[in-house]
C-alpha cells in the first residue's frame, strides 16, 4: 500500500519499544496510523514472548475500522480487519480482545483475571471527545455519566503491566511520552492563502 512505512523504520521503532521500560508510555505525534502499525505489531510481538490477554482500545468503531483500511503495515490491516466483527481472535498462545470508549463494550474484557493481562493499546482520536456520554431513553441512567476523567485509559493502567496510549495532543497522567525520530513534525498547512480550520483531523490523511 502507497505511504507505507518501511521495513527499516518498523524494525527500529518496534525495537525501541522493546528496549523501553517505561510501563505506561504515550505517542504523541501527529501520525496516528503509523503509531498505531509500530505499537501493534510491537504487542504482537510481545504476545508471543509473554502469552496473556492483550487488549486494543479504540475510542469506537468508526477509528477501528479506519486503523483496519489505513494502517502502515499490510500485516497490522490484516490482524485488525479479522478482529473487528468477533472483537476476539487467538494469536499463538495469546488472546487478543477489541472494546471502545463505551463501558457497554467491554463485556468480553471486565472479567479477565488480572494475572493474564499483558499489554493494550489505547487510541484516541483527535476529532472527538473521549467517553461521550450517549442519549438514553427517559427514566434510563447514563452509565457513562459519572465516570471518572480517562476512565478508559486508567482501568487498563491499574491491571495492565504496559499500556500504549496513541493521542495527539492530549495529555494524562501516570504516562510518560515516547517519540520516533523519522517521524518529522507536522507544518501549517496552508492552500494558497486559504485557513485552514484547526478542527479539521489530518491523522485520517496519514
Amino acid at each position: 500500500m502507497k505511504g507505507d512505512i518501511s521495513k527499516e523504520d518498523l524494525y527500529e521503532s518496534v525495537k525501541t519499544l522493546v528496549e523501553c521500560e517505561i510501563p505506561h508510555i504515550h505517542l504523541n505525534q501527529h501520525k496516528l496510523f503509523t503509531l498505531f502499525s509500530i505499537a501493534f505489531q510491537y504487542i504482537l510481538f510481545q504476545s508471543t514472548k509473554n502469552p496473556g490477554a492483550y487488549i486494543l482500545r479504540i475510542e469506537d468503531s468508526q477509528l477501528a475500522d479506519k486503523l483496519a483500511k489505513k494502517s502502515k503495515d499490510p500485516s497490522t490491516r490484516k490482524f485488525l480487519q479479522s478482529l473487528l466483527v468477533p472483537r476476539k481472535l487467538k494469536y499463538g498462545k495469546s488472546m487478543f480482545f477489541l472494546d471502545f470508549f463505551h463501558i457497554g463494550s467491554w463485556n468480553l474484557t471486565k472479567d479477565i483475571k488480572s494475572e493474564k493481562l499483558k499489554g493494550a493499546i489505547i487510541v484516541k482520536n483527535t476529532s472527538s471527545k473521549p467517553m461521550e456520554f450517549i442519549d438514553t431513553e427517559e427514566g434510563e441512567e447514563d452509565i457513562m455519566a459519572n465516570l471518572p476523567k480517562d476512565y478508559f485509559l486508567t482501568t487498563l493502567q491499574e491491571n495492565m503491566p504496559k499500556t500504549i496510549t496513541i493521542a495527539f495532543e492530549q495529555e494524562f497522567e501516570n504516562v510518560e511520552s515516547l517519540s520516533f525520530p523519522f517521524i518529522k513534525k507536522s507544518k501549517p498547512q496552508s492552500i494558497s492563502g486559504v485557513t485552514i480550520g484547526k478542527d479539521i483531523d489530518w491523522d485520517t490523511f496519514d
